[in-house]
């Protein structure tokens, strides 16, 4: 196909068709005649040419685009103060999970408004902390990430690995903690993985793809993953392959070193939550080559290795139990007969599990709440650990002999505390407690439930004023996912709080397709069952509305990946129920997504349109294929991020495209398009606040909110 050439130096001319709202013109974007054949179904594609990222002409399209969505928000009254309320409200101390290792302390630290978090490190809890490695000198705009981190066992080295522009492209590298210099060993193309040391701390484990073609570094498929072993002071192309397998190139790893230092499981996963496990023996901790042995490959379940505990691995499980169990498992005889069970299947939902102090720690959801409960080693029940309310806990991390733990407790209007547990008297004491300037006393959040379109009940978190009047008036964000086995539960987050204090509801809905209730709650929302979740949202819209809390013009929805694919689907099927929606990074093309990067890695919640029948169901509710001309839509701002190598964000762009040449009416149909920014994680806090508070901004000039 060959593309027609024009300049898009008139790009601020207006599309046939646009819709103009407060004396907005939109970029033209032209059209190609372009189309794909589906199984006998010709399906038209005329923006097929912004796909190209590093064309010129796409890059000149979104500085047309950001131009009349820069003129737009700079106009509302309600930016500056929003964002001045948004940035005191950032501001305050961030603390994150300590970790500890070769007898020292690690954790991430963000006095409030620094670009990215510090990492730290003390021999005590109670000593000054010296700094391990501070992100923000790697750039001069923040954009350098750290990405993780991993000390060796003795804690006096520590490989880390780093990212740029949000890109999820790591690169890593070996610092000597004694002397802040970094040894020469460099590790390139690296993506969803970390770095694991081998007891004898010579070296590490990791996982990268082979370098990318060029122009086709944020866009290329990844595909064919590989583990290897890098022995410190070696280049890296004489680092050891340990597993790979070239007949599925959909294969990843994920090595996991067991505490005694004999043995390392390794996560074997093609997407999904369903995985295969392996074993790969050490001898005396060093790893001396080998081949790994599998424990199963049958991808049927979710199988998490938790730890060692003598020949036996302790691993998480849905296998026969959709909630999830504990069971051991000896190498040697890896048929499920010879399982056994630690921890049976209960009526919640087990989403994680360590070994440490010689217990077993469990973290359960219950209603999307969390649970946490301590078991011994062999499984028995010995207590569960009280929490301090209707939120989120996590943490709990370390090793077999370990005195003590760390564990974080949140909610939508509690900022993020984090607690030591002394592990023999299963004791906590507060680590660090932010002080922050959100009064969560002026605040209540409930638990309700709302009755889907089939008679599900789905749980959703509403947190606002106390005092809140149920009279339709009140200005309203729904927020939601919906995949991956990805719960949402209730934690605090700066936009949440932000809205509140501006006088508004915030949502959190726990709808299908997440892990809340386990994996058939997930699976209820999967492939020809997605619609159950794009129900689950819509019902918990009508539910705010007839319970009073808002109305349509009062109602925004916002939802981030999945969940922006989430928004894009509900208001096309339901335009009337929402006065504003925010899509960010979403999914929205639905037939094309597994072409790019790691999109492949998604079929398993949303089927492909390579096979008929999913076809069928991708195309009913794809946001960019389901646009309905003729149909007043919502407010729509979308956002994304130019270096976005998780969802590309071409997804963004042909849906901007065909939203704005569509007869929608008159609401701004809008596109923000952050530079030198990814999918989310490493986004320097700048960037998350201009970001962030720029969404609430046009809720509240939709809604015509009044801000002092």
């Amino acid at each position: 196909m060959r593309l027609n050439t024009f300049c898009l130096a008139l790009s601020l001319l207006t599309s046939a068709g646009a819709a103009l709202a407060q004396g907005l013109s939109y970029p033209a974007t032209r059209t190609v005649e372009h189309s794909d054949s589906y199984h006998g179904q010709t399906v038209a594609d005329p923006y097929r040419w912004l796909e190209d990222d590093n064309a010129a002409e796409t890059k000149d399209w979104v500085k047309a685009q950001n131009a009349v969505t820069d003129r737009f928000l700079a106009a509302m009254p309600q930016r500056l103060p929003t964002r001045e309320l948004y940035t005191k409200l950032y501001n305050f101390e961030k603390f994150g999970l300590p970790k500890k290792s070769g007898g020292a302390y690690f954790w991430r630290h963000n006095n409030g408004l620094q670009p990215q978090a510090v990492l730290y490190t003390a021999r005590r809890l109670k000593d000054q902390p010296q700094v391990a490695l501070d992100p923000n000198q790697l750039s001069s705009d923040g954009t350098v990430a750290l990405n993780d981190f991993a000390p060796s066992p003795k804690g006096r080295l520590m490989a880390y690995g780093v990212s740029k522009a949000g890109s999820d492209w790591q690169s890593w590298r070996v610092r000597d903690l004694q002397t802040g210099q970094d040894l020469p060993d460099q590790i390139e193309w690296v993506k969803f993985s970390s770095a694991v040391w081998t007891p004898d701390g010579k070296g590490f484990f990791y996982s990268r793809y082979d370098a990318p073609k060029e122009g086709e570094k944020l866009t290329g498929a990844n595909v064919f993953q590989k583990l290897y072993y890098h022995r410190l002071g070696t280049p890296q192309d004489e680092d050891q392959l340990v597993l790979h397998n070239p007949q599925e190139k959909q294969w990843g790893f994920r090595p996991v070193v067991s505490d005694d230092g004999q043995s390392v499981a390794i996560v074997v996963w093609k997407g999904g939550n369903k995985n295969g496990l392996m074993v790969l023996d050490l001898v005396k901790g060093r790893y001396a080559g080998g081949q790994a042995k599998p424990i199963t490959l049958d991808f049927d379940a979710e199988y998490s290795p938790v730890e060692r505990v003598g020949q036996s691995w302790i691993v998480r499980t849905n296998k026969d139990a959709p909630r999830g169990r504990l069971v051991a498992i000896d190498p040697s005889r890896p048929a499920p007969a010879h399982w056994k069970t630690l921890v049976a299947e209960g009526p919640d939902a087990l989403r994680g599990a360590s070994a440490v102090g010689a217990k077993l720690v469990l973290s359960y959801l219950k209603d999307a709440a969390s649970q946490v409960r301590v078991h011994a080693l062999d499984g028995r029940a010995l207590q569960e650990f009280p929490l301090p309310g209707v939120g989120t806990a996590s943490g709990f991390d370390g090793a077999l002999s370990d005195r003590e733990t760390f564990f974080s407790y949140t909610s939508l209007n509690r900022p993020t505390e984090i607690y030591a547990l002394d592990l023999r008297t299963l004791k906590p004491s507060l680590f660090k407690r932010p002080q922050t300037a959100f009064d969560a006393d002026q605040f209540e959040v409930k638990r309700e439930f709302v009755t889907s379109k089939d008679g599900t009940r789905v749980p959703i978190f509403i947190a606002h004023k106390k005092g809140l009047k149920l009279d339709g008036s009140n200005p309203t964000v729904l927020y939601g996912y919906g995949g991956f086995n990805v719960p949402q539960i209730p934690s605090y987050n700066v936009s949440a709080a932000t809205w509140m204090q501006m006088g508004g509801v915030w949502v959190l809905a726990s709808i299908r397709g997440g892990g809340e209730y386990g994996a058939a709650w997930h699976e209820a929302g999967t492939q020809l069952k997605k619609q159950n979740v794009f129900d689950d949202f819509i019902a918990s819209a009508e539910w705010l509305i007839k319970t009073g809390y808002t109305r349509p013009d009062k109602l925004a929805v916002n939802g981030g990946s999945n969940g922006g694919l989430l928004v894009g689907a509900v208001i096309n099927q339901r335009p009337e129920l929402f006065g504003a929606a925010v899509p960010a990074v979403g999914v929205m093309d639905m037939l094309r997504f597994h072409k790019f990067t790691i999109g492949w890695a998604w079929v398993s919640d949303y089927g492909s349109s390579d096979h008929p029948e999913q076809f069928q169901a991708l195309r009913a509710y794809s946001p960019l294929h389901n646009i309905k001309s003729g149909v007043n839509y919502p407010a729509v701002m979308i956002t994304t991020g130019d270096h976005d190598d998780r969802v590309v964000p071409a997804h963004s762009f042909k849906y901007a495209a065909a939203l704005q040449a569509a007869q929608t009416g008159e609401a701004p149909k809008l596109i923000r398009i952050d530079t030198n920014a990814g999918h989310g994680a490493g986004k320097p806090t700048a960037k998350i606040i201009e970001e962030r508070a720029d969404m609430l901004a046009f809720f509240a000039h939709r809604f015509g909110m009044t801000l002092n």
